[in-house]
């Protein structure tokens, strides 16, 4: 999965920093400080606003969580705030709703 920015001139940045941290001129540490900076934040999702950008993109429960690799009774407890989506689930989900269904199809 390819790393998400706040913007291109970011991107370049990290880029950047990137190369300094695997020719040996940075540090761990600083290049942590890069990516916590640099890459987009994933914030937790509420129900309602998973509910929404599932609906957003014409899918029913069955088939989001095709495309999610989860189970449907995963995304209907989400949905209705029994469970909440963490990890590689909330990542796709900040995904798909920043590019839409598209970015991971």
């Amino acid at each position: 999965m390819s790393k998400q920015y706040r913007s291109e001139i970011i991107a370049a940045i990290h880029e950047t920093a990137e190369n300094l941290h695997e020719s040996g001129l940075l540090d761990k540490q600083t290049m942590r400080k890069f990516d916590e900076h640099c890459l987009t934040p994933i914030v937790p999702l509420c129900s309602e606003q998973i509910r929404r950008i599932r609906e957003r993109e014409n899918g029913s429960q069955t088939i989001f969580a095709r495309y999610m690799n989860v189970s449907k009774n995963t995304v209907s407890q989400w949905e209705r705030g029994e469970k909440t989506p963490s990890g590689a689930s909330l990542k796709l989900l900040s995904l798909i709703n920043k590019k839409g269904l598209v970015a991971i199809a």
